[in-house]
């Protein structure tokens, strides 16, 4: 199966970078090309693309408000919105906070290594989400910052089992599949079943919107 990827970068030597990048993935297709924001968010209604790699600093319209607004117009017409990746760099943890805020699924370094590019795009796609490990830190210190009281617990979290929780807490922690099997002496098939069913049973759009949730809703408070 193809994965269709629209890439919004205002440089073009990065955009064009991360076409040729991505094109040498026989399962990844870009489908379109935007230089701002504003472009982003008309290509996205019209090409519908699986992900969006955007880049956060762009003319007319930022890539935080165009996130916002590709994540929230596509909802109710898309039954499977666009994921959206985002580019960043090392000094930009704010700018990481409000998108992540915006409806975000991935972070992705620009000084990450080229193969990391491919590697995200699929995760985002799969709904698996993608934290650059540069970024998990400062993204989960802030979650930790702002999470509500325990009793703000939302009323979802109480349709997971006593496992999917324990996995819940661990996605949370920043462990990946493989680590989470691991801790738990379960396989990694039986780890993305458990995280499938979180994902599934919260209404989260994908794994990083559930790790949000874990945090908002007082939950890594306990």
């Amino acid at each position: 199966m193809t994965t269709t990827v629209l890439v919004a970068e205002d440089e073009s030597l990065v955009r064009a970078g991360c076409v040729l990048l991505l094109g040498t993935a026989g399962d990844i297709e870009v489908v379109g090309e935007a230089t701002n924001g504003e472009e982003a968010v008309t290509l996205a209604g019209t090409l519908r693309p699986d992900v969006v790699l955007m880049d956060l600093r762009m003319p007319v319209l930022d890539g935080i408000e165009a996130t916002r607004a590709i994540v929230r117009d596509s909802r109710p017409i898309a039954a499977r919105p666009p994921r959206v990746l985002v580019l960043t760099s090392f000094n930009e943890e704010r700018a990481v906070q409000r998108a992540l805020a915006a409806g975000a699924s991935g972070f992705l370094l620009k000084q990450a290594a080229p193969t990391d590019l491919v590697t995200a795009v699929r995760h985002c796609a799969a709904g698996d989400g993608w934290l650059d490990p540069a970024v998990v830190g400062p993204v989960l210190s802030v979650l930790r910052d702002t999470a509500p009281p325990p009793h703000a617990t939302p009323e979802l979290l109480t349709t997971l089992t006593a496992r999917e929780l324990e996995v819940l807490v661990l996605m949370a922690h920043g462990r990946s599949n493989g680590e989470i099997s691991t801790q738990l002496h379960v396989s990694e098939a039986t780890t993305r079943t458990h995280v499938a069913r979180v994902i599934t049973k919260t209404g989260s759009r994908d794994r990083t919107q559930a790790v949000v949730l874990a945090y908002r809703s007082g939950l890594m408070s306990r």
